[in-house]
């Protein structure tokens, strides 16, 4: 059977995704076996896999352990879907709509019988799983029923490392504190500590974790330096809240006055915001998060991105007078899964998805398409062949990216196909239902340089550089800064 690594955490946004996306991709490069795991996931940024979805941090995990993506990584995924409701999804498919409440009463046992079985599945055919936590392992008042943390330590006879944040004050108090209020079994299997995030003289640290270890018995592994090694966050505690305004790409060195900026409504059921972050570490471009009722005189592009329910994410739009100052810009726009759907002209059935009653919903009328929603969920990775126009204007070739959406749209109107008959386009909008289309060079390019040249600015000289993979980013992260000895996994 597999070694388990359990990466829990003191809190939520500690540093866990890349401590387990670097651990993977560690032991990987040392020959072992390795795959990653969460038993359970809180997130509506999810990804495509063969038997259907998971979550970003495990899809990348996989990546980052060399094997193909699967539903076992990640066998229980909650999608949020607003008003204290998330879409359950067992093996990566979609089984309904509940409450808190009536998840944890009705489904929680289902829930914890797959995500033991996909464990099992794994352990048969890997040599060491790394296992992701969820939030803090600490968490008192769930520990009946904390499927990512106490109960996966214990299905899976974990080796726990206890990840914790130094950025935000008090590391120690969080170590100790959560030391003392997990239950006693798996205290006992908590196998050392790492402090993440950690930026000036490590030496001034040394006292605090030598009591620390005299405290406790419990190993420090390794301090992180603060590094964001370009990795996919999971969830929108990276974003702002909605009503603010978060300016993402803006350390690159380039000047604001030689820089575009790319305006994405903080929408309240946004999904998928990870198709935005290759816009952001592009030279010179700005991704400005902005809320509903802001104005777009800033803005040289708008992107419109997913939401796990667009029906009340465009109502929330419409309401705050968005789509007046969206008709009025004059720059490329692009709608990505929800956000094509929303730049329709309408959105039938949408009783299906919306929380009211209502059979048609208008759109904001940019483009010549009518979505009718059905209970039917398209989840698949998709390749397509590219005829760029509109904001994508000189691209071509092969992209691609995943889709999961309901809803099926049709053209009412003339207006291009530049996805192999699929998404439509006029000549300043385009909207697809391809998640990752500015992972793809082509794509982004076009956008990017078609941004710069609407904005009548030059772009940023090319300057030869190369981005550093993420993967190994966080891979050396491990390697040069957590002891690994002390867990016992297997060499090969």
């Amino acid at each position: 059977m597999a070694h388990t690594l359990l990466v829990a955490g003191t809190a939520s946004h500690v540093g866990k995704s890349t401590v387990a996306a670097g651990l993977c991709r560690c032991l990987a490069d040392r020959g072992v076996s390795v795959a990653p795991f969460k038993a359970q996931n809180m997130s509506n940024n999810a990804r495509a896999t063969p038997g259907g979805e998971v979550g970003v941090s495990q899809y990348v995990q996989a990546r980052a352990a060399g094997v193909a993506p699967a539903t076992d990584h990640n066998p229980v995924l909650l999608k949020p879907r607003g008003d204290g409701e998330s879409q359950l999804v067992l093996d990566g498919e979609a089984v309904g709509h509940f409450e808190a409440r009536g998840y944890y009463d009705e489904h929680w046992a289902d829930a914890l019988d797959t995500a033991r079985a996909a464990h099992d599945r794994l352990a048969q055919s890997h040599d060491v799983i790394v296992a992701e936590g969820a939030g803090s392992i600490a968490e008192i008042n769930l520990h009946d029923r904390d499927l990512a943390n106490v109960e996966t330590a214990r299905f899976a006879d974990a080796d726990v490392i206890l990840v914790a944040d130094i950025e935000r004050g008090g590391v120690f108090a969080s170590l100790v504190g959560t030391l003392e209020l997990v239950p006693e079994d798996i205290r006992d299997q908590v196998a050392g500590a790492v402090i993440t995030k950690f930026r000036g003289d490590q030496s001034l640290l040394a006292p605090g974790i030598e009591e620390f270890e005299d405290r406790t018995g419990v190993p420090v592994l390794g301090v992180i330096p603060h590094d964001d090694p370009g990795l996919p966050e999971e969830d929108s505690v990276a974003l702002p809240p909605v009503g603010e305004r978060s300016v993402v790409g803006a350390d690159d060195g380039v000047p604001e006055s030689e820089s575009v900026t790319v305006a994405v409504p903080r929408l309240p059921r946004i999904s998928n915001f990870t198709d935005l972050q290759p816009l952001a570490r592009e030279p010179g471009v700005r991704v400005a998060y902005v809320p509903p009722e802001a104005a777009l005189d800033g803005a040289d592009a708008v992107v419109l991105p997913g939401s796990k329910n667009t029906v009340d994410d465009l109502l929330a739009l419409s309401d705050a007078g968005f789509g007046d100052r969206l008709r009025a810009f004059d720059g490329p726009v692009v709608g990505l899964c929800g956000g094509y759907q929303m730049l329709g002209e309408a959105i039938t059935n949408a009783a299906i998805e919306g929380t009211g009653d209502a059979d048609r919903v208008d759109g904001l009328g940019l483009l010549p398409v009518t979505t009718a929603f059905s209970e039917s969920k398209t989840v698949e990775h998709v390749q397509r062949d590219l005829d760029g126009v509109g904001p994508l204007a000189g691209a071509s070739g092969l992209v691609e990216g995943y889709e999961i959406h309901m809803g099926d749209s049709t053209l009412t109107g003339a207006a291009a196909r530049p996805f192999d008959g699929d998404g439509a386009a006029t000549d300043s909008v385009l909207g697809t239902y391809l998640h990752d289309l500015f992972v793809n060079d082509t794509a982004r390019d076009a956008f990017v340089r078609n941004t710069f040249e609407a904005a009548g600015v030059d772009p940023p000289a090319e300057d030869g550089r190369e981005s550093a993979d993420p993967y190994e980013r966080a891979a050396g992260l491990i390697a040069d800064h957590v002891d690994l000895g002390p867990l016992g996994l297997p060499e090969r």
